[in-house]
């Protein structure tokens, strides 16, 4: 077609730094190609605040208008979103919403591991932060602290750029460590993990009903309580008149971080494909969305029954795409934050960077973590649980570190 590949993302900033940058890709389609760029654009720290999409099942063309972190890194932003685009010489090659058949090899996964003296405010939020901006994707953590206040992690991650196994990016990631935790740090290794470290385990005896009941009321994890700032209510409406060869899904809700990321994977793990969507976010913080839909197999969605359970899962994700809960077990007081694995295996993007930052912020410090996925009535997940150090949460309320590490997550922190 006489367009260079790297011309398939185009980034437009803005003048003064104070507006939205506008997104272009214009590429061959493939199935879950619009939850690919959704993911990258949360995985950067960035919001969609509006966008439009179009495909005809061969060809992709859409418009991200963005909001977000003024030092983004665009030049790498624009690199890994080329990397989620099909080349062009494929365009013969695909069919109409062809599922992709061939499974991507799993990335290998690394053992970072390193001894730190002692125990500061804000260490393992500075360490999560170095991790992101290195592209490392972590999987599972284990952190602990000894009786005599050193501090053990262990951080189990992937590398996006595939360099890990080098002794160059090996030695960069501990650099990039060194400079950020000082004389404090020990010791640090990275080394090859066994496979099954990040096998999903069954769910634990031990994870709260707030975690594990499958429901899909806001009191998932409020039980009776009363909840005002978790009021979140999604309106779904779908029409089969409009279009002849579509069904109209239209969505109203309050925004939230990743609120089209978490629309694009419901739909993309239902098998609902998009040919033409909208969406906009309001000066009032609500967001209305607008997609003309159909199956695979290109028919439109007019059973009764098939249309009350989209619009019942698209509500239960948008309502509460991670849940969050303050609980006690034996002495101790943890908090936990689970969300949905998509189908493709891939956790959400920066949860425990903004747990870790919530944290800091409420002046609540970790005594331990662990990550780690459960299967939970059928479906994958993946559980943070995360016992707060008693000296400090006894000084900030439940309700108000659940509260913070919420709004945190779902971008209402106005931060």
């Amino acid at each position: 077609m006489g367009i260079l590949h790297e011309d398939a993302v185009v980034i437009s900033q803005s003048e003064n730094g104070s507006g939205s940058t506008v997104i272009t890709v214009n590429c061959p389609d493939k199935t879950g190609l619009g939850c690919d760029l959704c993911r990258i654009i949360l995985q950067f720290g960035l919001s969609i605040c509006r966008g439009d999409l179009y495909t005809d099942g061969k060809w992709c063309y859409v418009l991200f208008w963005l909001v977000g972190r003024p030092a983004t890194g665009w030049n790498l932003l624009k690199k890994r979103l080329l990397d989620a685009c099909p080349s062009y010489f494929s365009t013969s090659e695909i069919e109409y919403y062809r599922p992709e058949n061939k499974q991507a090899r799993p990335p290998d996964v690394f053992l970072l591991k390193f001894w730190c003296s002692y125990d500061r405010k804000g260490l393992l939020h500075d360490v999560t932060e170095v991790l992101c901006e290195l592209e490392l994707t972590i999987k599972r953590v284990k952190v602990s602290t000894t009786p005599d206040g050193r501090v053990m992690d262990l951080f189990f991650v992937t590398d996006s750029r595939e360099l890990l196994h080098t002794k160059n990016r090996q030695e960069e990631t501990i650099n990039h460590l060194r400079e950020v935790l000082g004389d404090t740090m020990v010791s640090c290794e990275i080394e090859l993990a066994e496979q099954e470290v990040t096998a999903c385990s069954q769910g634990s005896p031990f994870l709260p009903s707030a975690i594990t009941e499958e429901t899909t009321s806001l009191e998932m994890l409020d039980g009776n309580r009363s909840s005002s700032h978790f009021s979140n209510p999604v309106f779904v409406s779908m029409d089969n008149s409009l279009s002849p060869s579509h069904t109209i899904v239209q969505i109203e809700c309050r925004d939230h971080k990743g609120l089209i990321y978490d629309i694009m994977r419901t739909l993309k793990d239902l098998n609902i494909q998009i040919s033409y969507g909208r969406f906009w976010a309001n000066s009032r913080g609500n967001s209305e969305v607008e997609f003309f839909t159909m199956h695979a197999d290109g028919s439109k969605i007019v059973d009764p029954t098939e249309q009350n359970d989209l619009s019942s899962c698209l509500k239960r994700e948008l309502r509460s795409p991670l849940r969050v809960a303050v609980v006690s077990r034996g002495p101790e007081t943890e908090l936990l934050v689970a969300n949905p694995v998509e189908l493709s295996g891939r956790g959400r993007p920066l949860v425990f960077y903004d747990i870790t930052f919530a944290l800091e912020i409420l002046t609540t410090r970790i005594f331990s973590v662990e990550i780690g996925r459960h299967m939970i009535c059928n479906r994958e997940w993946e559980v943070y649980r995360i016992v707060l150090d008693e000296r400090d949460s006894s000084c900030v309320p439940r309700e108000k570190i659940e509260e913070g590490v919420r709004n945190r997550l779902m971008g209402w922190d106005r931060g």
